[in-house]
């Protein structure tokens, strides 16, 4: 049998830098940081987002994070610090780990995502993305 996807996260964990709340919000106090929230529109429209994140589905991340493709996305640069999220914290770890595979140097993910995020009683937004 092959690799579970628990067994793959897990190894994404160990490659990847797991951020607490804590330094995410400082990250983003701090500013010059990109926050990506990986979740599928529907996700957000349920239970909001991060305020100043900008919205790529995981499925679609790879094709906008790379300069190369024609797909890209100009708010993602591989040379900008980079922050991913997602509801748990299980597709930013993989996101993660992919986007060091394209040549980003300085990404993480919020460990535990949104719901660490909420839990901690940290600010959740339902407006939309600027530029969408």
């Amino acid at each position: 049998m092959g690799t579970s996807v628990t067994d793959m996260i897990a190894h994404a964990r160990t490659r990847v830098r797991n951020l607490t709340v804590a330094e995410v919000s400082l990250a983003l106090e701090d500013g010059g940081v990109t926050l990506v929230d990986l979740r599928e529109p529907a996700e957000v429209a349920l239970d909001g987002r991060i305020p100043g994140a900008v919205q790529v589905p995981r499925g679609i991340l790879e094709f906008r994070a790379d300069p190369s493709s024609p797909y890209h996305g100009a708010e993602l640069d591989p040379a900008t610090p980079t922050i991913l999220y997602c509801a748990s914290g299980g597709r930013s770890a993989l996101a993660a780990l992919a986007l060091q595979e394209l040549g980003y140097t300085d990404v993480g993910h919020l460990d535990g995502g949104l719901a660490a995020w909420q839990e901690q009683g940290r600010p959740v937004t339902f407006e939309p993305p600027e530029g969408t």
